[in-house]
């Protein structure tokens, strides 16, 4: 086996992935050789005439064999990063997506306008998300890799969450992961349909449901459509199928006062929020976009 140095095994692993179609080949070469030889991508690039052993080549070479079938780096590596925070992910859960950081920002944002019930319904002097002592429930429906309820219970210490999902595989590693960011025992986790194993009302309702349409499903990327569990994208002929059946069992999960937060697709706004006003007459109903000024978050609060 002739022995490639690090800067060879780059430039010849990015011409590779390009011609496969990945969007990234540069930076998909860069992570995978990276986790070959257990160093970081900085490593690489400070020692870019290092040979590799053969065991690192062949790792290498069959980890390119799998991303050139367009196979997710996430999934090869095991591990994805989302709000900070490392997840381990598999093809059991939706890969985390930086567009869910605008529901993690907006429920942060309910917590920390809601009043101190400690405090006779005001704030004390300095208190942070981390110090508020009144007690706060959120579920999250659909929790897949758990980034969403691991994110929360890190960030609101007093917040009890319940995180709930209809695959085992998936609650299984959402438990992994809140153990391994050690907040295990501060998330209750539940099998089931969305929010019908919930077993009171809580303040928050939080969930990034499947909403791709069938049509988008085939067009959307061979990452997504090969490889990503079809459960967590689909969401019927017009993508709402799971939303039709999230809302109104909110209404009847949500407490006086409560909030919910839906991840929905970039052409949805309008229709969702139609759906939403059925359900919630008398609440405040918004579309938040994300940075890219796309519809990404129905919030409905006040109710």
């Amino acid at each position: 086996m002739k022995h490639l140095t690090i800067s060879d095994a780059l430039t010849a692993a990015s011409r590779r992935l390009r011609a496969a179609g990945c969007d990234t080949p540069g930076l998909d070469a860069e992570l995978l050789l990276a986790h070959a030889l257990q160093k970081g991508r900085t490593w690489l690039f400070m020692y870019p005439q290092t040979l590799l052993t053969d065991e690192q080549q062949v790792k290498f070479e069959a980890w390119l064999d799998r991303r050139a079938g367009r196979e997710p780096v996430a999934y090869l590596l095991g591990c994805k990063e989302f709000f900070g925070l490392e997840f381990e992910v598999s093809r059991h859960v939706l890969i985390p997506r930086p567009e869910t950081e605008l529901l993690i920002e907006t429920a942060l944002e309910i917590v920390d306008q809601r009043p101190d019930r400690s405090s006779s319904g005001s704030d004390q002097p300095g208190s942070t998300l981390h110090t508020r002592r009144f007690p706060f429930s959120i579920a999250d429906a659909g929790t897949g890799s758990g980034c969403i309820s691991v994110v929360l219970a890190k960030t609101l210490a007093q917040a009890s969450l319940f995180a709930i999902d209809s695959s085992s595989d998936a609650l299984r590693l959402a438990r992994q992961n809140a153990f391994h960011h050690g907040v295990g025992d501060a998330i209750t986790f539940l099998a089931g349909n969305l929010l019908e194993p919930l077993p009171h009302p809580v303040d928050l309702v939080v969930s990034n449901p499947p909403y791709v349409s069938h049509a988008e499903l085939n067009t959307v990327s061979p990452e997504v459509s090969q490889y990503e569990p079809r459960l967590a994208l689909d969401g019927g002929a017009d993508g709402l199928k799971i939303i039709r059946q999230l809302l109104p069992q909110a209404k009847d999960k949500l407490k006086a006062g409560g909030s919910l937060l839906v991840e929905i697709g970039a052409t949805q706004g309008q229709p969702v929020a139609q759906l939403a006003r059925q359900y919630f007459p008398s609440a405040n109903i918004q579309i938040k976009q994300d940075l890219a000024g796309r519809d990404r978050l129905l919030v409905v609060s006040e109710l």
